[in-house]
């Protein structure tokens, strides 16, 4: 649909048609769900790939920044973080050619997830999915179209420009020794761009984005579309979503990155207003009912249009990997419905029973996480996390295994042994299993409930 005359000076079209209150704020609702893993990527790249002032920088884009040690409550990259694989996290610009991955040979569980600009993943690299030897991968974006060089084990092509990658490399710990042989295993982690790999001239660079300064109000305001505008500019239209992208063409949303909230007829910006407070509130009733990571996480073949799936998982586990790699479940209230739990209030208890241990190709783990930040819990054991590699745990009489979720250190052996701190107020609990097997997927295990005590 074209759009109309009504333009500002800074570009930004409205289409006539969009005059009906009600045409506005449906897009406008569906604009912020679609755009929601969108801008919580780019707050992510911001801090890691262009802000140098910022801690949490890589170094800019094609390079690898590795954390051998496990995460801790100082860690606030992103919400639901997993203490189990320490992350590598890496940002690609294909504009101009694809790049070369490369990853040693390795017996330890590893994954290199390539995501795109919304969060879908356009490949992995890893243990599951490419296996442990040694290998070369090409990462292409949408403008490449030539053919792989000799020695390439795998293509990976992505539908965005811009893509990232946060890799898991199973951790044995925290000792020196620990984050020493972790470390090694990441060092082999390796990027080159393509004219690097196969010794040929470097393709002329491509024209440098004005990067938007990343303002987290903007969440929350019609200055949320000013950022998917700027954003839409690395993202081609796909046939699956071209009724969607021309809806956002007709609020002037259309990948130019020229939309400008203050040039907007009132009435629309007032009806853009509603529809993103329409959108928080059905991202919030999403995420409020979501118990599993079943289908909020995967390749574009499998998330496809299921925008609001994307959002949920983008929400609560960014970057979470598909269920084919891992399986995630929250306990986001008890057995008596408390919701979400609170640790202030009442000790839980979370019970195994005899041969009902999640069943992983790998391990597996629950970890705390205080709300509603979604962060880990600073606590006197500086244990963040417990599951089948943590020693020292105590089975029950039959087999089974019980885990304390609570605030202070139970009183008695067994409970001090299987303690996971819990902060003095709300939380949830996240299962993580690797490897899940059949069983896991097809609902054929569930885990157990979360019991006040």
């Amino acid at each position: 649909m074209p759009p109309g005359p009504d333009a500002g000076e800074s570009g930004t079209m409205v289409n006539p048609a969009l005059v009906d209150p009600d045409t506005i704020r449906a897009t406008a609702a569906r604009a912020w769900i679609r755009g929601w893993p969108i801008l919580q990527n780019y707050r992510t790249l911001w801090t890691q790939a262009l802000d140098d002032a910022d801690p949490r920088y890589v170094g800019g884009f094609g390079v690898f920044r590795h954390y051998p040690h496990p995460f801790t409550p100082a860690n606030t990259d992103v919400v639901t973080p997993n203490n189990d694989t320490p992350y590598s996290w890496a940002w690609l610009d294909l504009r101009t050619e694809p790049w070369v991955l490369s990853v040693p040979a390795t017996d330890r569980y590893y994954v290199l997830p390539v995501h795109e600009l919304d969060t879908v993943y356009a490949g992995f690299v890893g243990s599951r999915s490419t296996g442990p030897e040694a290998g070369d991968h090409l990462v292409a974006g949408p403008d490449w179209h030539g053919e792989p060089p000799p020695g390439i084990s795998s293509v990976i092509r992505a539908a965005t420009r811009l893509v990232g990658i946060v890799g898991r490399t199973q951790s044995d710990g925290a000792s020196p020794d620990a984050v020493r042989e972790l470390g090694a295993i990441q060092q082999g982690y390796r990027l080159r761009p393509l004219h690097e790999y196969t010794g040929t001239p470097e393709p002329g660079p491509a024209a440098p984005p004005v990067w938007p300064v990343w303002r987290e109000e903007a969440l929350d305001t019609v200055e949320f579309l000013s950022y998917l505008d700027f954003l839409l500019g690395f993202f081609p239209v796909l046939p699956a979503e071209a009724e969607l992208r021309g809806r956002l063409t007709d609020l002037g949303v259309d990948g130019r990155g020229a939309f400008e909230p203050a040039v907007l007829p009132l009435a629309v910006r007032v009806e853009i207003e509603r529809g993103i407070a329409d959108g928080k509130a059905e991202l919030a009733r999403a995420a409020a009912r979501t118990e599993s990571s079943v289908g909020l996480f995967g390749t574009r073949d499998r998330i496809g249009t299921r925008y609001l799936e994307q959002a949920v998982g983008a929400l609560t586990g960014l970057y979470g990997l598909p269920v084919e790699e891992a399986w995630y479940g929250a306990w986001q209230a008890d057995s008596e419905g408390e919701r979400p739990p609170d640790a202030s209030r009442h000790d839980h208890l979370l019970r195994f029973p005899p041969d009902a241990l999640p069943p992983a190709r790998y391990f597996w783990s629950v970890t705390m996480y205080a709300l509603p930040g979604r962060q880990l819990v600073d606590n006197v054991l500086d244990r963040y996390a417990i599951g089948d590699r943590t020693p020292g745990l105590v089975r029950d009489p039959d087999g089974g295994l019980t885990l304390h979720l609570c605030h202070e250190r139970p009183a008695d052996p067994v409970g001090a042994a299987n303690w996971l701190p819990a902060p003095d107020g709300p939380f949830t609990a996240v299962l993580r299993v690797y490897g899940p097997d059949g069983a896991v997927l097809d609902g054929r295990w569930t885990p157990p409930p979360l019991t006040p005590c």
